[in-house]
């Protein structure tokens, strides 16, 4: 009867020993894999404005801030994310006083994004960057440095609008666009489309070359046109310099042809002016055609 009651002691010492252990080890695991769920669904709380709506394009006001404001596309290398419901993740990480109105925003995960038809309707699988409309996306091509994620819905002619608006693209253009959502997988990252050629040209020269020709300029008729213009102004300017040099010194050497020195020296500047003319209207031509 005592060895019995002995090995029961010994029994129940030992489960008391390996019962924590196991539920230890089971219940690491389980929080590992809870780690991995909530991680890809967790939001940040932010403050911001009245005017900022769910499905938004967002940034920090300033650095170090708490307060977000709608993206626009002179801060693009700012964005943040999207402004989602606060029902929509499993974890939303807010600060102790959220007194002020408290905005959710996700940088991952896939979630509707207000976009426009900007630079034309978007299919499953496109790049959505941020639009000349602040908060508002659109399809990326190879103009845009960043990207917010995939599309993995569409948004044409045929799909659901929030509204239109008239917009002033980048090269200057105004034209009339849709609103809407489409799920995006979001994951900011450098836009692949993004033609490395533009890296090579000032971001200055891309926007004047944008500016007259009313569309993107590729690096090479970008380069190609400096050229030319260089090549016309050098060249007007040594016709001027040499021909009002030997003007001016025929001039001291014979005082009395200066009416046909004069007469030579003015057609002289009219080449030079024609040859100027010339070179801009040819730079023109290249950028625009």
């Amino acid at each position: 009867m005592l060895k019995r009651k002995i090995k029961i002691l010994l029994l129940v010492i030992v489960l008391g020993l390996v019962g924590p252990i196991f539920s230890f080890s089971n219940s690491g695991a389980a929080s590992s894999s809870t780690n991995v769920n909530i991680s890809q669904s967790v939001v940040q709380s932010y403050t911001g404005s009245n005017t900022i709506q769910i499905g938004m394009i967002v940034q920090l006001e300033s650095k170090g801030s708490n307060t977000i404001t709608t993206l626009t596309q002179n801060n693009m290398s700012n964005m943040l994310g999207v402004v989602v419901p606060a029902n929509a993740a499993t974890v939303a990480l807010t600060p102790e006083n959220n007194s002020s109105q408290q905005f959710f925003v996700a940088s991952s995960g896939r979630y509707n994004v207000l976009v426009s038809s900007e630079n034309g309707p978007i299919s499953a699988g496109d790049y959505i960057t941020i639009s000349s409309i602040d908060g508002i996306g659109m399809k990326a091509d190879q103009n845009q440095a960043l990207v917010l994620g995939r599309a993995t819905g569409t948004f044409n002619s045929g799909s659901i609008k929030i509204g239109n608006v008239e917009v002033t693209t980048q090269s200057g253009q105004k034209k009339q666009v849709s609103i809407g959502l489409v799920p995006v997988q979001l994951s900011i990252s450098h836009n692949p489309l993004a033609s490395k050629s533009v890296d090579y040209v000032p971001s200055f020269l891309a926007k004047a070359a944008a500016t007259v020709a009313a569309k993107p300029v590729s690096a090479a008729r970008i380069y190609l046109g400096l050229i030319t213009l260089f090549v016309s102004t050098a060249l007007t300017a040594i016709l001027l310099y040499s021909g009002i040099r030997s003007g001016m010194i025929s001039i001291g050497r014979n005082p009395l042809s200066r009416t046909s020195i004069i007469r030579s020296l003015i057609q002289t500047v009219a080449a030079g002016l024609i040859i100027f003319i010339i070179g801009v209207f040819a730079v023109y031509l290249l950028l625009k055609l």
